[in-house]
Order: C-alpha cells, then sequence, then structure tokens
C-alpha cells in the first residue's frame, strides 16, 4: 500500500546532484516538495525543472524547500541543469536526487513493485514517476499529484495549494474552491457556530454549513 495523506513519508538516504542526502534531515523545519520524473533530457520534464526554478524566491518566501527526482545517475543530472537554466534563463538551485535503483520511486508508489528499467529504456518505461508531493515540516504528507506523460505540471497550481496547506494547518479552517491567499476561508465543520464565533469573531453563513471568514492572521 502506498502512503496516504498524514503518512509521516519515508526516510532514505539517497545521492544527488549536490551530494549525498537523508531526507528528513534535509527537510528540517521546512516545509518540502518532492517533485519526481522519468527520465533526464526529456522535453516536458525540462521544462517543468525550469518552472521550479523561476518560483526559486517564492518557495523561500514560503519556507518550502524543493527537490527533483529523476531514475538517471547524479552526474547526469548535472548536465541535464544546463539544459533546464539555460531553457528558463535562470539558476536551478535545488538538488534532484538520483533514483537509480527505483528505491524512492518505490517507497512513495510512484512504480509499481515489480517494475525495472531496461537497457536502452525510454521515459516511458519509468512514465509513473511523474509525481508531486508536499510534505509539512512534521514529516507527513499533506498532498500527493500524479500527471501522466503527456500533460505537464501547473506549478502555480502547486504553489496555490501549498499556500492553501499552509493556511490551514493546525487551524480548524479550509479553502473554498479555486481559492487564492488573501481570499475569505471556510470555517470547519468541527467547529460549531458558538466555538467558530469564539474562535473567529463573527462570520458570514453562506448556508448552514458553508460559513466564511478572514483568514486568520
Amino acid at each position: 500500500m502506498g502512503i496516504r495523506l498524514n503518512d509521516i513519508v519515508p526516510d532514505f538516504a539517497a545521492d544527488t546532484d549536490q551530494g549525498p542526502i537523508k531526507f528528513h534531515d534535509w527537510i528540517g523545519d521546512s516545509w518540502a516538495i518532492l517533485f519526481s520524473h522519468p527520465k533526464d533530457f526529456t522535453p516536458v520534464c525540462t521544462t517543468e525543472f525550469g518552472a521550479v526554478a523561476q518560483l526559486a524566491d517564492e518557495w523561500a518566501k514560503r519556507n518550502t524547500k524543493v527537490i527533483g527526482l529523476s531514475v538517471d545517475a547524479a552526474d547526469d543530472h548535472v548536465k541535464w541543469k544546463s539544459d533546464i537554466e539555460s531553457y528558463a534563463d535562470t539558476k536551478a538551485g535545488f538538488p534532484i536526487i538520483a533514483d537509480e535503483d527505483l528505491k524512492v520511486s518505490k517507497a512513495f508508489d510512484m512504480l509499481p513493485a515489480e517494475a525495472y528499467l531496461p537497457d536502452g529504456r525510454t521515459a516511458a518505461d519509468s512514465a509513473s514517476v511523474r509525481s508531486v508531493f508536499i510534505i509539512s515540516p512534521d514529516k507527513k504528507l499533506q498532498l500527493a499529484m500524479t500527471y501522466p506523460m503527456s500533460v505537464g505540471r501547473n506549478f502555480a497550481e502547486v504553489l496555490r495549494a501549498l499556500d492553501a496547506l499552509q493556511a490551514t494547518y493546525e487551524t480548524p479552517i479550509a479553502t473554498p474552491a479555486n481559492w487564492t491567499s488573501g481570499e475569505d476561508v471556510i470555517v470547519a465543520l468541527s467547529l460549531n457556530d458558538e466555538q467558530a464565533r469564539d474562535k473567529f469573531g463573527e462570520f458570514d453563513a453562506k448556508l448552514p454549513y458553508l460559513r466564511t471568514i478572514k483568514r486568520p492572521a
């Protein structure tokens, strides 16, 4: 069975293009995003890594570390980064895990257990390694999403989801559809009206079960 929301994510030791890491130690007290790719030097993945690099300041503002993963070697990652930086016109300062033995991919249930990498493989051989995991500082999985080979990920949406996760983390609120930072939030159903007023003050009852407030400071 794969990891589920609120599970503590697997800890692992791995090589990266920036040297060895121990995953939980690398996360430290930060939020973290692990985003995986099926192969270096592929077109969609190059655009995605470029998008992540261009958002470096936004990740930093949110106390969030980002780390890529591909099932190629660390030396290949170093070479690939030149292409990524050329395409994105910015430095790609985040590490990329070299998951050559599929240990991390299997631990996060990104591949079937019997997956292997044939000689002369293409990206299609590891196509399911194309996921995003958002992890909170307590090392628990807060969000997971997986995309097909043909659809580039929208990292503006990943950033929006991160904002929503951080807004609601350990706070009895939720965010509505299409929410962006600064908009009203929803009082959690775990609070009755009296408890909601005690905690947040007055709210706007759109429906008896849909109560909105300004995001708490």
